[in-house]
């Protein structure tokens, strides 16, 4: 009996050795709010964008944030702003009316770059011009260049990469074969006490 008991402790042991060890590939910040919202439908053009995330942003150069209109110009202007869990971005007067994508970039409390897409609506034109070429927003040395929008894309590509390689093993695998881990050994002790009687 006492076999059965050290193993079973054992067992636990691992089993919470595991879990803890894939806790810190959950630290990502995750965004809980943003101003506009994924899928609002605006009648008036805002005039800044807000993200709120779960935990502090790290205050870096590599936090940027963009607004792409239905023509393809960016519409974000100015030094993004972070101030704890918000990360804050300057808008010049929107334009046409149409879907406008908010790509972010931001810096997790963990060191590791997170990044994703939120899609709004604006209903009726706002005040704003299109600049006739695609801006990048905080970084406008691209120019007036084709390239410049080639660069664009290209880091776009290169931060959604960088996100999907930072993630690691997602939690749930390692949740997963803990349980198997747990029912094999409970399998085994269990056969093991069998045999004792």
């Amino acid at each position: 009996m006492r076999r059965l008991v050290a193993f079973v402790t054992a067992l636990a042991v691992a089993l919470l050795t595991v879990i803890t060890a894939a806790l810190p590939a959950s630290a990502h910040n995750v965004l809980i709010s943003s101003s506009p919202a994924e899928g609002e439908e605006l009648d008036t053009p805002p005039t800044e964008v807000v993200l709120t995330f779960d935990q502090p942003v790290q205050d870096a150069d590599v936090n940027e944030i963009a607004v792409t209109g239905p023509n393809g110009d960016q519409w974000a202007e100015g030094t993004v702003e972070v101030d704890g869990a918000t990360v804050t971005a300057p808008l010049r007067p929107l334009g046409p009316a149409g879907e406008y994508v908010i790509g972010y970039r931001v810096l997790s409390a963990d060191g590791h770059p997170i990044s994703a897409e939120i899609r709004f609506t604006l209903t009726s034109p706002g005040p704003g011009q299109a600049s006739g070429t695609p801006d990048s927003g905080p970084n406008t040395d691209r120019g007036d260049s084709p390239q410049g929008e080639n660069a664009q894309d290209d880091a776009t590509t290169d931060t959604a990469a960088e996100q999907g390689d930072s993630e690691g093993i997602p939690v749930w695998v390692w949740i997963v074969g803990a349980a198997v881990l747990l029912i094999a050994g409970l399998v085994v002790a269990l056969r093991m006490g069998k045999s004792q009687d």
